[in-house]
């Protein structure tokens, strides 16, 4: 029961940043492609490769910790359900640029982050 409330308090407040930071971004910079949910996940996607460098490098993450912030913050923090809406929003708008440079974007740069947080600190 432990392990799930702190999965669920990192979902909270990954969910929470998210929104907050994803309602500033899209009242600063109105556009019609979803830069919010990109730069959401792909710094997400750089959080969880730093967050898994450092826990296989140093013992100092307890595993209720790791829970907490990888699949509790970080799951909640990125979203491939908006990821999947927004992209299936530009195909249905015929706007064939934006969706296949979001997906490629998100895809590519985002296991490209990944790989480049767990190096850092491997």
């Amino acid at each position: 029961m432990r392990l799930f409330l702190m999965v669920g308090l990192g979902g909270f407040l990954g969910s929470s940043s998210r929104y907050l930071i994803q309602k500033y971004l899209s009242v600063s910079f109105p556009t019609a492609f979803p830069i919010s949910t990109l730069l959401i996940n792909l710094v997400g996607c750089f959080l969880i490769g730093i967050l898994f460098g450092i826990s296989n490098k140093y013992d100092m993450m307890s595993a209720e910790v790791r829970l907490f912030l990888t699949t509790g913050f970080c799951g909640g923090f990125t979203t491939f359900s908006t990821f999947s809406n927004e992209s299936l929003q530009l195909l249905k708008d015929g706007n064939f640029t934006y969706f296949f440079t979001y997906i490629i974007l998100s895809v590519v740069v985002g296991i490209f982050l990944t790989f480049l947080g767990y190096l850092i600190f491997k």
